[in-house]
């Protein structure tokens, strides 16, 4: 029996292929890249109901995908499946549905009035995105933080910043009429957002508040957690802007934290707002085979 296209077999011996076999991989392994899919089909599916100005859904469709960007690493440190596949997934499905779909979902709600304008506000926020998201996956192979530098995010991490740019639909959704300079203020606006997302601000990261709490916050959290919920479904775009509001009243205080805690230490663990170089270190001439030192400086 001869295949149409034949596998490429370099061990192939007197003439006759070898299969290899079908390698089972396990179902733990595949779990948090379904997740990660189930977010990215949430923010395609955002984007139809933008261009269908159902707003309402698609801005709850990109908040569905940020809670699945938050369980699906988290489910993978669980079941120990974390792999590099998953990592790259995940980047690419926060690009789209926290760089592309909230520009769309903008652009249809009030930039489009801006005509090309507001197509390049779009586009900063979607490139803003994208570069964060490369920045990130760049620092994972550069040498450990401090450990009191872990509560800290270099910019507005994708999520966040995707939900706050759309503060301008939620103060429309709550009742505020659609004026002449809506457009206008949105687009430079979420450009400001943008430029949160690619600074060096340092920002608080809630990766760490999952695994130790103290016994004494226990339940005032779970308070806490339950009366946001209930407000977010009882008053969803109220609660959504005043997050929104918080969250960015939150950035001075994260610079401020950042710096007390950095001289508390002494060390400024790679300090985002002053970053300078560190000069290479210096090494001892390495002795060659011919008894003369190395004279080669390191890259």
């Amino acid at each position: 029996m001869t295949f149409l296209f034949p596998p490429f077999e370099p061990d192939r011996k007197n003439g006759r292929r070898r299969f290899s076999r079908l390698r089972r991989i396990p179902v733990r392994l595949l779990v948090p890249n379904m997740v990660t899919l189930l977010a990215l089909c949430a923010g395609l599916t955002a984007m139809r109901l933008a261009i269908e100005h159902r707003f309402e859904l698609a801005i709850a469709a990109i908040a569905f995908a940020a809670v699945l960007d938050m369980l699906d690493g988290r489910i993978a440190r669980l079941l120990k499946s974390t792999s590099r596949f998953g990592a790259e997934l995940d980047s690419l499905a926060d690009f789209v549905n926290f760089g592309v779909a909230p520009g769309i979902i903008l652009y249809v709600f009030a930039l489009d009035e801006l005509k090309s304008l507001g197509w390049i506000a779009v586009l900063i926020l979607a490139l803003a995105t994208v570069l964060r998201l490369a920045r990130f996956n760049v620092s994972l192979d550069a040498p450990n933080k401090p450990a009191w530098a872990q509560g800290f995010f270099v910019g507005v991490p994708a999520p966040a910043g995707a939900m706050v740019a759309l503060l301008p639909i939620y103060l429309e959704l709550i009742g505020i009429p659609h004026f002449d300079g809506t457009a206008v203020t949105s687009c430079f606006y979420i450009m400001g957002v943008a430029f949160l997302m690619v600074s060096r601000l340092p920002t608080f990261s809630l990766k760490k508040t999952g695994e130790r709490v103290r016994r004494d916050l226990v339940l005032p959290i779970m308070l806490a957690v339950v009366l946001f919920f209930a407000l977010l479904f009882s008053y969803p775009w109220t609660t959504l802007a005043v997050a929104s509001a918080i969250y960015l009243a939150t950035i001075p205080m994260a610079i401020i934290r950042y710096r007390t805690l950095a001289r508390q230490h002494g060390d400024p663990g790679n300090d985002p707002i002053d970053e300078t170089p560190a000069p290479p270190p210096e090494r001892e001439p390495i002795e060659l085979a011919e008894g003369k030192p190395d004279e080669k400086t390191p890259d």
